[in-house]
Formats: structure tokens, sequence, C-alpha cells
């Protein structure tokens, strides 16, 4: 349904013209790279982002990223404008607007990064902002969860790519793309190629929504019209197409690779495209014809010749712009009726022709028909297909199913609602008419531009399609010609089968649909296993919690030193290291006062059944450590230590009357696994002392701050320039941890006083 409260509400407003405006530079200033681009060049910029680690923010401009680039913020304009009378009047439309403009520099500096790190950031940037605008109409259960699936599949998968960069790194010596291209052959031959591969694919594989990772695009339409029509359709889900075009330099050329694209690629394609047809919701069948074209491109990025590539490269301008183009018509009829409903929909060409027609020009090249750029897409698909001997009938037999059943859907999303019967038609208390003029540039632009390209295909092939096969392939020698006419051949021959068979089906639809389909969505439906997956991840997270929570501090206390006793203890003598002989040489009478003082406090703790007595005896321990502090010059220390102890006991003295007295002994077997684990923890951390006592002290770290303390922290007590200058965000961390802590116990025993329970 449209979003706007308001027909009449103003256009001219900051979040209708800022946000198209600020997309229109970013075209234009795009625009300025086509020449020099399409002639080979390439572009890279870099400022300095972590020094210390070597990491660059760069960014990279070359056939692959321009075409996503030009592609991102033109669309963007047109979908922006849309967005302003769309949205008009709608309480909430500034802030969707930054969403759309925010999404918008994310996907930008995604295709332009040419970090991998860089890279994963705007990656991550997408994918929160995309859960914004999904969840846009916030109130919505439905748009709740289908943000919330949309964040977590392509936030899963974004992490799984992030350690495959790591790897990438650390098998090549660089994280930077440009660098990278010419390392294929290393990391293929490396042992991690597999690892690698695998994780990079998780990444792609869910962004770009590949089976089995296929349900969250399509729940995804709860978002708003413009939403749909840009993120995806022409952005957001091209995301993992990118990632693999730009990787395929270094991992492709493997049977994995073409396998695994190809399997599952193919199986996408047909899947996605047969559900399309099932779907009476118009945004919800150009989702699933949307999965059909991603499973396409990834289809044809699985093979390295040039018809693959060129194929690839073409369809992907083909479909963003006959997608965004539908979504935005499908908005203007939503717009004008109120219902997107395809068997409601009917005669509309009389109260809407320009709608219609511009539709109707999408729906042309959606359907591959001649002469528009779609009908050339078609034919470098088939011509691709037959390229590919290794999976020639997969290949070809996946793209012909998709083309006949994208043909049906065409006529179903175009045809149907302008030409179609009336009679089921809303009837609605105002007259149906053209959508505003904002709403409409975008489907008129966007289908003219199919047919422009169509009849101008040496344009698009010189701004796009070549610069890309150069920069996937490293050769623009290798893109191949696109033409409107190429002669009688195999591919003309499976254009003309692809429609016919796409009117069979399209006249006996609603018969597939209601037997055939649905029992095949049943069969493979696994958005209704996404909530029994949620239900059961917190089941068993609520089983672990019972596990290692019981809220019994003595039991986490015992875990945690029986596991570093274990962990240091075990790897001493599994590694046999030789801890040394203590040296015990000038000890006094005052090291033996002290000792005694803190052993003696320790006892205490342990035999008493007073908790005041406990933590007293705890404090005499504490003000011990501080006199070792004292003993062996670090007077700052020992301070901290005293003011620490003191200010313990006089809390928790406070505090304990609050609570009941201790047991007069723990059972006895508890006592006793507690002094085993107290004795082993003691005797493991001496010998670690003791160790490393034992070999020079390396003094890198003290000569290094107390060469820079002044110079750089500008101050004179080494010790307090640690804390809160070299070590300020540990510092930080731990007055977090106690004021949490602190704000914990206040709301504790503030429930406690008032009679609540925890």
């Amino acid at each position: 349904m449209a979003q706007n409260s308001d027909q009449s509400a103003s256009f001219w407003t900051a979040a209708s013209i800022v946000p198209p405006l600020i997309a229109a530079g970013l075209f234009a200033f795009f625009l300025s790279f086509l020449h020099p681009i399409s002639a080979g060049e390439s572009v890279r910029h870099a400022w300095e982002w972590i020094p210390s680690m070597g990491v660059e923010l760069s960014f990279f401009i070359d056939g692959l990223s321009l075409t996503f680039a030009l592609l991102i913020s033109g669309i963007g304009v047109l979908v922006m404008l849309f967005s302003g009378k769309y949205m008009a009047g709608n309480p909430q439309h500034g802030r969707f607007s930054m969403y759309l403009v925010s999404f918008m520099l994310a996907m930008l500096g995604l295709v332009l990064s040419d970090n991998l790190l860089g890279l994963f950031v705007f990656w991550e940037l997408t994918t929160i902002t995309s859960f914004l605008l999904i969840g846009f109409n916030h109130d919505s259960k439905l748009s709740q969860r289908s943000a919330m699936q949309a964040l977590l599949v392509t936030g899963t998968g974004g992490l799984a790519m992030l350690a495959g960069f790591l790897l990438i790194g650390s098998v090549s010596g660089t994280m930077e793309l440009s660098e990278l291209r010419g390392m294929g052959d290393i990391l293929r031959d490396s042992p991690m190629y597999l690892p690698i591969l695998l994780l990079v694919l998780a990444g792609a594989f869910t962004k770009s929504a590949q089976f089995p990772f296929h349900f969250w695009l399509p729940n995804a339409m709860a978002a708003p019209t413009p939403v749909s029509a840009y993120l995806h359709s022409a952005t957001m889900v091209k995301g993992g197409v990118y990632l693999l075009a730009r990787m395929h330099p270094n991992l492709s050329g493997t049977d994995v690779w073409l396998w695994t694209l190809v399997v599952f690629g193919a199986f996408t394609t047909v899947f996605a495209s047969v559900l399309a047809l099932k779907q009476n919701d118009l945004k919800q069948t150009l989702a699933y014809t949307t999965l059909m074209a991603l499973g396409a491109l990834v289809l044809f990025l699985a093979a390295p010749g040039g018809y693959a590539i060129t194929a690839m490269a073409t369809f992907l301008v083909v479909h963003s712009l006959y997608k965004a183009a539908l979504f935005l018509m499908i908005g203007c009829v939503d717009h004008s009726t109120g219902t997107r409903d395809a068997r409601r929909l009917g005669g509309l060409i009389r109260r809407m022709p320009i709608t219609g027609v511009a539709g109707g020009l999408a729906a042309l090249s959606m359907a591959g028909m001649y002469p528009f750029i779609g009908f050339i897409g078609k034919e470098l698909l088939y011509k691709a297909g037959l390229e590919s001997p290794a999976s020639v009938l997969i290949v070809t037999g996946a793209i012909f199913l998709a083309s006949a059943l994208m043909f049906a859907v065409a006529g179903v999303v175009a045809l149907k609602p302008f030409w179609g019967s009336a009679a089921h038609m809303p009837q609605l208390d105002r007259p149906i008419r053209e959508a505003p003029i904002p709403m409409l540039a975008g489907p008129v632009i966007l289908g003219v531009a199919g047919l422009f390209f169509g009849l101008n295909s040496h344009a698009l092939q010189h701004a796009v399609t070549d610069p890309i096969v150069g920069a996937v392939l490293g050769d623009m020698e290798k893109a191949k010609d696109l033409h409107l006419w190429a002669g009688v051949n195999m591919a003309l021959y499976l254009s003309l089968a692809t429609f016919a068979t796409g009117l069979v089906l399209y006249l006996f639809h609603k018969t597939l649909r209601e037997r055939l389909i649905a029992a095949g969505e049943r069969l493979m439906s696994f958005d209704a296993k996404w909530d029994s997956l949620l239900v059961a991840i917190n089941a068993g997270a609520v089983k672990v919690t019972a596990l290692i929570q019981p809220g019994i501090l003595s039991r986490y206390l015992l875990v945690v030193f029986s596991t570093i006793t274990l962990a240091i203890g075990g790897t001493i003598l599994a590694r046999g290291l030789d801890i040394g002989t203590p040296v015990l040489d000038g000890i006094t009478y005052v090291h033996l006062i002290v000792f005694g003082l803190t052993v003696s406090g320790a006892f205490v703790a342990v035999i008493t059944n007073s908790r005041i007595a406990a933590i007293a005896g705890l404090g005499v321990t504490g003000i011990g450590v501080a006199l070792v502090f004292i003993q062996f010059g670090a007077p700052d220390v020992a301070i901290t230590q005293i003011l620490v102890e003191m200010l313990v006991v006089v809390l928790f003295s406070v505090a304990a009357l609050k609570l009941p007295t201790l047991p007069q002994r723990l059972p006895f077997h508890n006592r006793g696994l507690h002094a085993i684990v107290a004795i082993g923890l003691g005797a493991v951390v001496t010998g670690v002392v003791i160790g490393i006592t034992s070999v020079p002290l390396n003094m890198n770290l003290t000569e290094y701050f107390e060469k820079y303390s002044y110079p750089i922290a500008h101050g004179k007590n080494i010790v307090n320039v640690i804390l809160v200058d070299f070590r300020a965000f540990d510092t930080f961390g731990e007055i977090s941890v106690v004021a949490v802590a602190a704000i914990s116990a206040y709301a504790l025993l503030k429930q406690r006083k008032s009679g609540g329970t925890s």
C-alpha cells in the first residue's frame, strides 16, 4: 500500500528535494570518469586509515566499480524522486530519506573500496541501513520480522566473508584489491584456498540471496516500494554479485568455483522463476524474478570465457533497468488504486496510459523481446551457455526455462493489470488517474532506456560491457560485441522457442499456479522453517544459560579458576617447559613479616563463617600486597591498592549487614575440591612467575614508556600516562565494567528493598 497519508501533500520539502540532488551530483561526478575508464584506465585514491597497521582507506574505479556506481547513483535519482512524492505527508518522511541516502553512500563505498577491510565495513553498513529501511514500518510485525531476518542472514554471511578476507590477507600479504589482482595463482595454490572460497561464497550467497538463503529477499518486500525498487533490484542484492566479479581473477579457474556457482546459480534461477509465476502480489512477483536474475549473474560468473562475462555485464544492466522501472510502475499503480493484487487489477490503460506504456516497455525488455536491450542480453546468455562445454546442458537449460517463465511473468506484471478485465477492480471514493510526475519519471526514463540501449547497443558496449570484461578478465579484447541482429544461429532458435514456451506458460499460468507450483513451494519453503530455527536457537540458548549461569558465584569462580589452572598448567606439562629454580637471595625479616601478614589474611578468609571476618581477612591480604608494591618501588600502585581495599571492605561490610548468615560449613567434598583448585592455581601462578623471573626481562616496553611518556603524552608520571594514554581504552573498559557493576548492584538492592524478586 502507498505510504503517504496525504495525497495532496507538497513535494517541495527538504526530505523530497535534497536526496535526489545528492544522487544527481554523485551521478554527474561518476559520469566524468566514463571516458578514461572506457579507454581502459583506472583511478585509485587512498588515505591513511590505521597507519600503525598499514591499513589505508582506499578507493578504486575501474569498469566494474564505475558501472555499479552509475547504476546506484543514477537509479538512486529516480527512486528518490519517486520517494519524495510517494512518502509525502508521512510524518517520518525525513527519517526515511536519511536512511535511503545513507544506504546509497554505503553501497557506493562497497563497490568503490579497494581495501578488503574497507569493503567489509561498507558491506555491513549496507546491512544495517537496509535493516532500517525494511523495518521502516516498525509498528508492523511483518516488517519487524522481515528486517530482522535480512539482518541475521546477510550479517552472518558478512562475518564469514570477513574471515575469508583475513585469510586472503594472510596468504597474499596485502588487503588491497588492486594488488590482489595479479595474485590469483598464489591464492589458488594455497592450502587455504578452499576455506577462503567457501567463506567468500557464504558472504556473496547470503547477500545476493542464492539458494538456500533466498527466502529473506521476497520477505523484504514488506518495505515501502522505493526501498524494494532500490535495495532489492538494482543495488544491495547485487553486492554479492559484485563481490564474486571482483574476486573472479583471484578465485576462479578451479572446478570447485565452477561447479559451485553453476549448481547454485542454475537452481536459484529456475526455482525462483517458477515461484515468481505463483505470486499474486506484484511486488512479490518481482522479488522472485530478482532472485532469478541474481542466479543467472552468479551462473555466468562461474566461467572464464568472454561470452560468459559479457553476458553477465550486459544482463547486470538489463535487469537493473527493467526491474527498477517495474517496481516503480507497481508503486504508481498501488498509489492510484490502493492494491497490488494481480487478480484485482485490470483495464488501467485507459486511466493510466503513461504508466501502462512505461511498464510495457520495461516488461518487453524483461521478456527479451526485439529490439530491446533485454533481447541482446538474452541472446548473450544463450551464447554463453552454448560456449560452456562442461556444463552446457545445465546452463542452457536453466536459462531457457527461466527466460520462458520470465516471458510469462512479464505478461502477468505489465499486460494483465492494464489490458486485462476490470471486473474485479477495487471501488474507490476517488478517480483512478496517473501518478504525479516525480513518480512517473522513473518508469518512463528507465523503460525508454531499455529501448534506447537496444537500438544503440554499441554505446552500452563501449561504456559498460567492454570495461567490465577488462576489469574481470584483465583484457578488454576478450569482450564480445553486442548486436541487435547477429544473424540466424542457435541463440536465435532458442529465443524463438523461449517466446513460444513463454506464451504457453502465460496462457496456462493459473493452472500451473494452482497445482504444480504450489506443491513445489510447499516442498522448498525455507521461510516456514525460519521461525522454527529461531525458536530452537532460543531454546538452546536458554539451556546453555541455565547450565553455565546457575546464579551460584562459587561455581563461576570454580569454573574460571579450574580452566586457567588446566590451560596453563597443562601447557607447561605438555611442552615440558623448565620453569627454573626460584632465587631467594636477599630475603629479609621484613619480607617474611609481609608474607606472614598476607597468608594469615587469606587463612582467616578461608576458615571463617562470618562474611565480615572474611572480607576483613581479604583486606589484610590486600594490604600485604600493597606492602609488596611499596617494597619493590611502585608506591602509586600501592596507594591505589590500599584505597581499593579500604573501599571494598567498607562497602561490603555495609552490604553484608543485609545479607543472610553463611552456612556453618560447606559440604566436605566441595571444600576439598575448592582447596585442590586453589592450591593448583597457586602452584601454576608461582611457576609462571618463577619462569618469567628466571630469564632476562625484556625491557622494550619499559624503555618505550620511559622514552615517550613525556614527548607524546606530556606526562611525567609514567604509571599515570600508561593508564590514561597508552592504555586508555583498557582503562575506559575497566571503568565501564565497574560502572555497570555498580548500577546492577544498585538495581538489585533497590528491588530487594521494594520487595521485588530477582
